[in-house]
């Protein structure tokens, strides 16, 4: 079996985490990933309300025993949610681990820690994973330029940020962006972290609660098929590239504001494609790990295949050594 320090501190078997993913973190896919020995998160703002949220952790329960935590990303808005009781939400669920990502989540860690509920704070900096550290997180999941989401804007790919990252900190760092097979795990950890996340891969199973034509489009694509908007505006995202998001590239490129793509990049468009599968109704994130996919597993099979290759990598690396 291969186990690190994040797989005691997390509770968990296996060093994979499955992040919070907006409309994707549901029960269904969470749950899978924790019977199968690993750290699935629940997306809070997925749930369009704290007590929807009480009832998708119940919903997560009733299908697993194993451990599970919630993502809880914190991110700038004329109107935000009501983060403080979302936090209380999983608090009183009785949740024990939870993701935190977007600011800093200084504030909301004095309740978490009151309550025993370890944090891994998703960053995508030296910088900012150094000062989660110095605001007591008890891991980091630091975030890859080829990840999908919202790689920050310093354009730092894995091989540079990780072992940047791992050398400065003593809490257990978690890889994220590009990660798909055994190959990326036994990259991570000798790179400096103690496991690895995926997004995209997750997105590509059965389990995954999205709509059959996205995943066999993640499975058709390769790893150029990705683009980056908002860069303009200092808040890049990669997602899925589709006629939607061309757009928003070539508008923002020709000096337009965020009030010029608003309406291409609302919430509800993006929802529409993983719910009916109309690829081009909105912009939906994917990584460039998508490149790297060309099934779609279930969730089992996935984290079985990465620990098996992992294993059989470095068993197989160490004996040739030995021979050599």
């Amino acid at each position: 079996m291969l186990t690190t320090r994040f797989c005691d501190t997390f509770g968990v078997q296996h060093p994979i985490v499955q992040g919070g993913m907006q409309w994707v973190g549901r029960a269904e896919l969470v749950a899978a990933v924790a019977e199968a020995g690993a750290l699935g998160f629940l997306t809070a703002l997925t749930q369009p309300t704290p007590e929807a949220l009480v009832k998708e952790i119940t919903r997560c329960r009733e299908m697993t025993d194993k451990p599970f935590g919630v993502n809880l990303t914190i991110l700038p808005s004329i109107n935000p949610p009501p983060y403080d009781e979302y936090r209380q939400a999983i608090i009183e669920s009785g949740v024990k681990v939870v993701e935190t990502a977007g600011f800093n989540p200084q504030e909301h860690l004095p309740q978490f820690r009151a309550h025993g509920v370890k944090v891994l704070h998703k960053c995508t900096s030296v910088r900012h994973a150094v000062k989660a550290e110095e605001i007591g997180v008890d891991g980091v999941s630091i975030d890859g330029f080829e990840c999908a989401g919202h790689p920050g804007e310093d354009d730092i790919p894995g091989l540079v940020l990780i072992p940047a990252v791992t050398r400065r900190l003593s809490v257990p760092v978690i890889a994220s962006g590009g990660f798909a097979d055994g190959r990326g795990l036994v990259a991570a950890l000798a790179l400096g972290a103690e496991g690895i996340t995926m997004g995209t891969r997750f997105l590509c199973t059965v389990e995954s609660p999205v709509h059959q034509r996205v995943k066999e489009q993640i499975v058709a694509n390769d790893e150029l098929a990705t683009e980056l908007i908002f860069r303009p505006l200092r808040n890049t995202a990669r997602v899925a590239s589709n006629s939607v998001s061309r757009k928003v590239v070539e508008v923002l490129d020709e000096g337009g504001e965020f009030a010029d793509v608003r309406d291409l990049v609302a919430g509800a468009r993006g929802r529409k494609v993983f719910e009916e599968g109309d690829l081009d109704a909105g912009i939906w994130s994917a990584g460039m790990a998508q490149g790297l996919i060309d099934d779609i597993p279930t969730v089992r099979e996935v984290i079985q295949r990465i620990v098996t290759q992992a294993h059989d990598l470095i068993t197989g690396r160490l004996a040739a050594s030995r021979r050599a």
